[in-house]
């Protein structure tokens, strides 16, 4: 059962940064999903793929899943970059 740990990213549907700083501790899919005869819906038996651990630093995820014996890998936060744009720049 791996883990992986990685920031949250900004929502893309909003402008703020809401809960951007948490970082959040996500188990991995140990088995494949597959679709139910009877309705056609996709699932599987892994409950662990529905927990999402939320921490305050990267330091914190890490000590709980090594103090829980968990294999984690941390994803790197890309970097944030602005695009500068004018209004002007609309009617060139």
């Amino acid at each position: 059962m791996s883990a992986r740990i990685y920031q949250r990213p900004k929502n893309a549907m909003q402008s703020g940064k809401a809960l951007t700083d948490q970082w959040v501790l996500e188990f991995e899919q140990s088995e494949a999903r597959k679709a139910d005869p009877l309705m056609g819906w996709t699932g599987s038996g892994d409950t662990q793929v529905q927990v999402q651990l939320k921490f305050a630093s990267k330091e914190e995820a890490q000590a709980y899943a090594a103090k829980h014996g968990i294999p984690a890998r941390v994803h790197a936060t890309p970097p944030k970059r602005l695009k500068i744009q004018a209004y002007a720049d609309n009617f060139r």
